[in-house]
């Protein structure tokens, strides 16, 4: 019987002290702290007055011609009237000037015979990066090289989807980009 007691009691001390842990565990770590002073007191924003904006004409100013001095002689600063400002115009087709396009800005037209594209016309600039290609050896190009010469294959086809899609200006695109980088290739 006694060494049932004993380890009843070891059991009774090892249960208080998980349950000790388990409760210590659970409780949360403050810091407790006092302010150093009173808040801070931030100031008031200034105030801001806005006068309105007024685009009324400026009433012109009738100077009076001052009157000769004592010995007769004119008055050294002679008085003119200030000019009154002349009113703008408000709609932009009233202006002289046409507006200038903005920087950069491209000038959208619509197709004419002298710039459209044809699908002979961009056959033969595949045919001619197709005969650029053709005198380029491809074992002696560096890797930079290769790229181009890949690039520029990509594009050839490419540009034979479109031209079989009947996409004409995309294929157009791609047909220069291909013979560009084709005569890039053999230096011209």
């Amino acid at each position: 019987m006694s060494c049932n007691v004993r380890l009843s009691g070891i059991w009774g001390v090892g249960v208080g002290i998980v349950l000790a842990l388990v409760a210590s565990s659970c409780a949360k770590a403050r810091a407790e702290t006092v302010p150093d002073g009173p808040p801070l007191q931030m100031p008031q924003p200034p105030q801001r007055v806005l006068a309105p904006i007024e685009e009324s004409a400026v009433p012109a100013v009738v100077v009076e011609p001052e009157a000769p001095t004592a010995d007769g002689a004119p008055p050294s600063v002679p008085a003119r009237p200030v000019a009154e400002p002349r009113p703008r115009p408000t709609t932009p087709a009233a202006s002289a000037e046409p507006p200038l396009p903005a920087p950069g800005a491209r000038d959208l037209r619509a197709a004419s015979p002298a710039n459209a594209v044809t699908e002979p016309g961009v056959r033969e600039m595949l045919a001619r990066a197709a005969r650029d290609m053709a005198g380029v050896n491809y074992s002696r190009l560096s890797t930079e090289g290769r790229s181009q010469y890949e690039q520029s294959r990509r594009f050839s086809a490419q540009a034979e989807e479109a031209l079989r899609g009947r996409n004409l200006i995309f294929a157009a695109t791609l047909a220069e980009k291909a013979a560009t980088l084709a005569a890039g290739l053999l230096g011209r």
